[in-house]
C-alpha cells in the first residue's frame, strides 16, 4: 500500500497534568497511523521552556497499523517518564511516512475536557 503522511511532525502545545478530580488521570496520546509496508521507528524530541531538549524517547508503529503513544506511560531507556506539570513541545520523526494526531484528556476538573488536533506536518 502507499505510504501516506510525512516523516516529520511538530506538536507545539503539550502538557501532562498531575491533578485529577476524576477516577482517571489526565493523559496525552500521540496517535500514529502507518500505511506503509515498513515498520515506523519513531523518535520523539521534547522541547521545554526552561531546560535543555530531551532526545531520549522513542516508539514504534508496525506496518499497516495504528499506535497510540500514551505520553503518561512512555519511558526512556533509563526508565524515566516525561515530567508532569511542565509545558513542552514535541518533534516527531519517523523513518517512513506516518500521520500524527495529538489528543489530551484533562481530568483536573470534575468536568473532563478532551482536545485533539492533527500535528503540524513538515515538508520533507
Amino acid at each position: 500500500m502507499k505510504a501516506y503522511g510525512k516523516k516529520t511532525w511538530l506538536i507545539p502545545d503539550t502538557f501532562l497534568n498531575s491533578v485529577s478530580k476524576n477516577p482517571g488521570i489526565s493523559h496525552e496520546a500521540i496517535c500514529v497511523i502507518n500505511t506503509s509496508d515498513a515498520d515506523a521507528e519513531i523518535k520523539l524530541t521534547l522541547f521545554f521552556e526552561d531546560r535543555d531538549a530531551r532526545c531520549d524517547f522513542s516508539s514504534q508503529c508496525p506496518a499497516m497499523r495504528t499506535h497510540h503513544i500514551r505520553m503518561d506511560k512512555l519511558r526512556n531507556a533509563n526508565g524515566e517518564p516525561i515530567p508532569r506539570d511542565t509545558p513542552y513541545a514535541v518533534l516527531v520523526e519517523s523513518n517512513t511516512p506516518i500521520v500524527v494526531q495529538y489528543s489530551r484528556l484533562d481530568t483536573s476538573a470534575p468536568e473532563m475536557a478532551l482536545m485533539t488536533t492533527i500535528a503540524y506536518p513538515v515538508e520533507d
